[in-house]
């Protein structure tokens, strides 16, 4: 049994089979890619925006889908899935933009809910009433990219919103049916593990119902790049993170969703660290320290 709750126990609890996520590219952007607040993007992110390509490919979002079905039926014998619109802001376009792909997603067969990945400072009023609408009979969540809790940090990635920016966001979203994701980043320049622990206590005080947990690696293109070979920045060992990402788990509410422990770099873009290609390593690893620790998501939470 894990000794945190992941992602795929939680799914199979509220449909009863395994339900598998699909990665969707809806070919948008970003207000820190298209000038409204910056041209250049987080400094960790390069131009793809974590995006598959496969809008530029002309590929519809049922296209995709179905493609996607396909291939996570055969592999894990999947029947359920969470439509999840991923690369950029997928809440930073016009609301019949989104009302359409929304749609599109939720009208292909066994798709039985959404997944969107955003900014907390890309949603409003009209667009959270939308997804409360698909929350009625449809599982939704909504997944803000925060990524660190101290202000200092956000200024140094050019994130372009501080903490208090997702604070608004999570509030408004929160008492709508919509489960709420939050994404951090562990190893971010200048931080200390305590930053990073202050980051999930913050965290675990509001109405957030999961979080992704991701390595910073090194991608070609991106001003991470500059940094890291310059000296500048130190990438954390496997060991190193496993131990950052206990620590932090401990600290979570024991109910909160774990829906991510690391991140999936593309191959072709990884400067460093070479281990992040090791997933399955990295996640044995995580593993093996809480029962080495014997310890669980939630044993030095706040009660």
């Amino acid at each position: 049994m894990k000794r945190y709750r992941d992602f795929n126990t939680y799914l199979r609890e509220l449909f009863g089979c395994r339900v598998q996520k699909i990665t969707l590219d809806a070919g948008l952007t970003c207000p820190n890619r298209d000038g409204s607040l910056s041209s250049d993007g987080c400094i960790y992110c390069n131009a793809r925006g974590s995006g598959t390509g496969a809008s530029l490919e002309g590929l519809s979002i049922a296209v995709q889908i179905e493609q996607a079905k396909q291939r996570l039926t055969k592999k894990y014998k999947a029947k359920k899935f969470l439509a999840y619109f991923q690369s950029y802001s997928n809440t930073y376009a016009p609301l019949d933009v989104l009302r359409n792909m929304y749609d599109e997603a939720l009208s292909v067969d066994d798709v039985i809910g959404l997944s969107v990945g955003t900014r907390p400072d890309c949603v409003g009023e009209p667009v959270l009433d939308l997804l409360q609408q698909y929350a009625r009979d449809r599982l939704i969540w909504v997944e803000y990219g925060l990524q660190s809790a101290n202000d200092a940090t956000l200024k140094r990635i050019n994130r372009g919103h501080d903490f208090a920016c997702f604070q608004r966001a999570v509030t408004a979203t929160s008492d709508r049916g919509i489960e709420i994701c939050a994404h951090i980043i562990l190893g971010l320049p200048g931080e200390t593990r305590e930053d990073m622990y202050a980051t999930a206590r913050a965290i675990a005080t509001l109405p957030v119902t999961g979080i992704k947990l991701h390595l910073l690696y090194v991608v070609r293109g991106t001003p991470m790049e500059k940094l890291y070979a310059s000296g500048g920045y130190r990438c954390l060992e496997q060991q190193e993170y496993a131990d950052i990402v206990c620590d932090v788990l401990e600290l979570l509410p024991p109910d909160m969703v774990i829906q991510r422990l690391t991140g999936d770099p593309h191959p072709g873009e990884l400067v460093a660290p070479d281990w992040s290609l090791r997933k399955s390593d990295t996640l044995s690893l995580i593993a093996g320290t809480l029962e080495k620790r014997d310890s669980y998501q939630g044993s030095r939470s706040d009660p």
